[in-house]
């Protein structure tokens, strides 16, 4: 099987896991309405994230095929603020989704990929295209239309600010999940469920919240177990591939099942400003998946070097791969090679 061949099959089996992670995590916010009428804010929280980190590592007895990398000292700034940020956005989402609607909560998720994106740019040095500009432009009108409660009141949602400022937190969390991304996927799924879990059980306790019901804390572990657990699992795998920002970008289709499933099953209303909002994030996240189906193309070039030493001549021939943005134009068709690239294919050449 040739190269482009497997980056392609690797691509699309990253597109299906980002796609899935984001089905299973659809799940979350309406079931976890109806969940939070009988178990506090911050303790489910903590069930989600434990359910998710209980039942991965049970899965992990089971699979002997896992050969990535551990988790090491050098990945421990990462592990840490990835724990960190995973105790502060569901905590943050729950808060949330109590104080508003579930609707309007699942479409507000995906400002997750405005977030995500800016981190990489600002922090990784990501590179965005205009198309991206226009979809991150398009997805953060939406998200101020739906914090608003009404078109006549113009106040902010108090719930809808909380459940932004949960997607920010996730933003620089799934920053730092892309930078051990390569590494064990059992090991980071299983320490962010069970610290992240740990610490918002703490602060459950600090704020006295009481304790559920023994049905609630199975419901919701079994929850997590699903929309955190075998979401993250896929959401991490995915990442490996496409990255951060990519990985965001697919997962923007949560959003709409999860606010399809609290139309259908919380019977919650349709109103203009609503379906306004939902059309300019459909149409965001349209030219976000565009972009990221568009401008990453890897290509094999293979190229001969003949020179001499000491008189005999030497033939060398190397062959390279590199991602790079694509063109075509009535005048012309050509490639954009950054300075790296241009470096490293310079090293290969034998002087």
């Amino acid at each position: 099987m040739g190269f482009d061949a497997v980056m392609l099959m690797k691509k699309t089996r990253a597109i299906a896991y980002a796609v899935l992670a984001a089905a299973f995590y659809a799940v979350n916010i309406p079931v976890s309405k109806l969940i939070l009428h009988h178990v506090g804010a911050m303790t489910m929280a903590a069930l989600l994230y434990m359910g998710a980190g209980i039942g991965i590592g049970i899965v992990s007895l089971f699979d002997r095929k896992e050969k990535r990398e551990k988790l090491d000292r050098k990945d421990l700034p990462f592990v840490i603020g990835m724990i960190v940020l995973d105790i502060a956005a569901p905590i943050l989402l729950m808060l949330g989704l109590s104080a508003g609607f579930a609707s309007n909560a699942s479409l507000l998720g995906n400002f997750e990929i405005v977030a995500t994106t800016l981190i990489a740019l600002a922090v990784f040095r990501e590179t965005i295209s205009k198309r991206l500009w226009l979809a991150i432009t398009l997805i953060t009108l939406s998200s101020i239309l739906l914090s608003f409660d009404g078109a006549e009141s113009f106040r902010f949602s108090y719930g809808s600010l909380l459940v932004i400022a949960a997607t920010v937190c996730w933003g620089f969390e799934n920053n730092c999940t892309r930078k051990i991304s390569s590494k064990n996927t059992y090991e980071i799924v299983i320490l962010k469920g069970i610290f992240s879990g740990l610490g918002a059980l703490a602060l459950a306790c600090i704020r006295k919240e009481a304790v559920p019901s023994l049905l609630s804390i199975a419901l919701a572990l079994l929850l997590g177990f699903v929309v955190y657990g075998l979401s993250i699992f896929l959401y991490v795998r995915a990442q490996n591939v496409l990255g951060a920002a990519k990985t965001s970008a697919y997962y923007a289709v949560a959003p709409f099942i999860g606010a399809l499933l609290s139309f259908l099953f919380l019977k919650e209303t349709l109103t203009w400003m609503y379906l306004a909002a939902l059309a300019v994030m459909i149409l965001g996240t349209v030219f976000v998946v565009k972009d990221t189906l568009l401008r990453n193309h890897v290509h094999v070039h293979t190229h001969t070097f003949t020179h001499t030493h000491d008189g005999s001549m030497h033939t060398h021939t190397v062959t390279h791969s590199h991602a790079h943005n694509h063109y075509v134009t009535d005048e012309k068709h050509g490639h954009h090679h950054s300075q790296k690239e241009l470096e490293q294919l310079g090293g290969a050449v034998h002087r």
